[in-house]
């Protein structure tokens, strides 16, 4: 398929977006496009609405998996192009319809010339924004199947220079995740607030104690207090409820579960101190992604025989990817390609994923591919 005819493919996919596992129309459409390319195998419903295309060698060999992302964000568009989202307050504001395309260009290469040895495995993953996608996909019996010796996978990086490939050894984006702390008392009339147990006290000190736990923990970490709240708008009741809501990341999945630990000490402290029932729960959880060492070489060769500009970095980032999943079960590279300095950064209601970075995308898998698999 020609370049043109793989943007067609993109903006297409970028006018129908759909968020986390509710991908059945995207998954639908991939499947379209890979049929004629007639993979030796095809896995669908993967961890709900994900697929898997498998290109098989002629001899024994390694399985690679080259993963992108099904799902769009739910922020509105705001955009005067023609194909801008079709789907009120859905956009794909963060190029996975780009990465999905890319990988779909990378399914053309392998249809027209076969991998010499193992399996080269295309995923197709729901709900990576909620970090739900790749623990589903994992958990599904049919994953067997595809369980990669190596896994790879990329996103476009506003900010950077055009085309340039960024990577960085070890630790290449944060862990993280969602907490909500649910504290329940007793609620009062607010003329007798004595008669009840009102949680704001707590809420108050934990609004105080969560961002400085970080101190405790030897690398980069972060709480961030993104929500709270305290019983109703009614001004005769002294609230018997109340919740607090933070982001906690950290550099190293050791030091996550250290700071997890610590947020739940302190809501147990203030908890127990204050009389008040406890609950916690967490949402959007993400390990730590890291590059395997092992890889670092081959990742590198590819690169530079394509001739790209190159950048390493010396930080990880400070956002979380749910390929660190695949990162925890086996050796796996995730990278960066530069979408453009002055492109609106990821998850902004302006941003648009560059036509551009397609054919480099695909160029860069192919080339890992070939190297792994012949």
């Amino acid at each position: 398929m020609p370049l043109t005819e793989l943007i067609h493919l993109r903006k297409s996919l970028h006018r129908q977006p759909e968020v986390a596992f509710e991908e059945w129309n995207t998954a639908k459409q991939i499947l379209a496009f890979f049929n004629p390319l007639s993979p030796d195998r095809t896995i669908t419903q993967l961890g709900g609405t994900g697929l898997a295309f498998i290109f098989k060698g002629k001899k024994q060999g390694p399985r690679t998996l080259f993963r992108c992302e099904l799902d769009a964000l739910p922020i509105f568009e705001k955009s005067d192009a023609d194909y801008k989202s079709q789907t009120e307050g859905k956009g794909h504001l963060c190029g996975h319809d780009g990465h999905m395309t890319i990988i779909c260009g990378l399914g053309e290469k392998l249809a027209e010339n076969r991998p010499e040895s193992g399996e080269v495995v295309l995923l197709f993953q729901p709900a990576e924004e909620t970090g739900q996608g790749a623990k589903a996909v994992l958990a599904d019996l049919k994953f067997e199947a595809i369980r990669p010796d190596f896994a790879f996978a990329l996103h476009n990086l506003p900010g950077f220079p055009l085309h340039q490939f960024v990577w960085k050894n070890g630790t290449i984006a944060a862990g993280s995740t969602g907490v909500t702390i649910k504290l329940t008392g007793k609620t009062a009339h607010a003329a007798h607030p004595e008669d009840g147990i009102n949680p704001a006290a707590a809420i108050a000190r934990l609004i105080d104690i969560l961002p400085n736990l970080p101190e405790q923990i030897t690398g980069f970490a972060l709480v961030t207090l993104i929500h709270a709240e305290l019983g109703s708008l009614a001004f005769g009741t002294s609230a018997g409820e109340g919740s607090i809501s933070a982001t906690i990341r950290a550099f190293d999945q050791d030091e996550l579960e250290q700071l997890i630990a610590l947020v739940e000490k302190a809501a147990q402290e203030q908890a127990k101190k204050f009389g008040l029932k406890l609950e916690i729960s967490y949402q959007e959880s993400f390990a730590v992604s890291k590059n395997e060492a092992s890889l670092r070489e081959l990742v590198l060769e590819s690169v530079n025989s394509l001739g790209l500009d190159i950048q390493e970095k010396q930080d990880p980032f400070r956002w979380s990817e749910d390929f660190g999943l695949f990162s925890q079960t086996c050796p796996a590279f995730f990278f960066g390609l530069g979408a453009g300095e002055r492109l609106p950064q990821l998850h902004e209601p302006s941003y648009d994923f560059p036509d551009e970075l397609i054919e480099t995308g695909v160029k860069v898998f192919e080339e890992v591919a070939r190297r792994i698999n012949g």
